[in-house]
């Protein structure tokens, strides 16, 4: 049976509710949990790859054991690092905004700097601001498309080195606190990749770009013109056109891939509280258009593990 007869029999087109016309799609009536049929979720993950991001929401019986349980139906969970504050399970990372140590204001790749990074990322909102707090996600594959055919060779032969290693200071402009903080996780905990700039989506042959935040130079090109082909490449993908906001409310899960998607977490929402928990799906190293894979660099892990994201 082909996905799409899979998807239309499992889950009705009509509770399939698009978001945007390039990227994101809500799907309803569905109540998440470890325990869904296999053709149930193979069918989300049928419309995960359509959609590059999917909402749910009214997910509020989710708990951290029961939304890892879930994450683990689409494949294998990436123990943390740890990543940060957990409840005891295998891969849930929390980021609280009143603790202050992630900074996910800027479009990235979650863990874009090691070699398999993961790729599909559950998200669920805990607590939710009244005001602001809004996700945006960006289709890669479709900025990726809108590249004339010129940029869309240079992209494909450019690699990039991507590290967490990157210039806080200058990018996120952080408190003294998230300074002392971000130099204590590089002091201990350093990832460093060579990924390709256009990488093939092993599910749908799709071609997408792999840049974002954690991007520090591109490979055999001098600082300067890579700054402006950064920012040429990066534009594309934060095209309004091909992006999709999602305004959350407590209880709502979003689940995207990661190989097909970049995204900005708002951080507009002043002193409230904000606190989203992720799980994270193994992923495969990226491979290029000419069929070569990435390559880590740099892989340091001083005891004790510090928090990345």
């Amino acid at each position: 049976m082909n996905p799409t007869a899979l998807i239309d029999n499992v889950i009705p087109r009509t509770d399939v509710v698009k978001r945007a016309a390039r990227i994101g799609a809500e799907i309803r009536n569905i109540k998440l949990s470890g325990d869904l049929p296999d053709e149930t979720i193979a069918a989300i993950n049928g419309l995960l790859v359509e959609h590059k991001v999917i909402f749910f929401r009214d997910q509020g019986h989710l708990n951290d054991a029961e939304q890892e349980r879930f994450g683990s139906r689409l494949g294998k969970l990436v123990p943390h690092l740890p990543l940060g504050a957990t409840s005891g399970t295998v891969s849930m990372l929390e980021i609280d905004s009143a603790r202050g140590d992630f900074r996910t204001d800027l479009w990235h790749i979650d863990l874009a700097y090691v070699d398999a990074y993961p790729k599909i990322l559950v998200l669920r909102g805990v607590i939710i601001p009244p005001v602001g707090g809004d996700t945006i996600w960006s289709n890669t594959a479709a900025a990726y498309l809108d590249l004339p055919s010129a940029l869309q060779r240079l992209a494909d032969e450019l690699w990039a080195v991507h590290s967490n290693a990157y210039d806080f200071a200058e990018i996120v402009r952080p408190t003294a606190a998230e300074k002392k903080f971000y130099d204590d996780v590089i002091a201990r905990c350093m990832f460093e990749t060579e990924h390709p700039v256009v990488r093939v989506h092993p599910e749908t042959g799709e071609r997408t770009l792999v840049l974002g935040c954690y991007v520090k130079r591109f490979l055999d090109v001098p600082k300067y013109d890579g700054q402006k082909l950064f920012d040429l490449f990066q534009s594309h993908i934060t095209a309004a056109e091909n992006t999709v906001r999602w305004n959350w409310k407590q209880g709502d899960v979003a689940i995207w891939d990661n190989r097909a998607t970049m995204h900005y977490a708002l951080k507009d929402y002043g002193n409230q509280p904000r606190v989203v928990r992720r799980a994270a799906i193994d992923g495969e190293v990226p491979v290029s258009v000419d069929g070569r894979s990435s390559v880590p660099r740099v892989k340091v892990t001083k005891e004790p593990t510090a928090n990345i994201v």
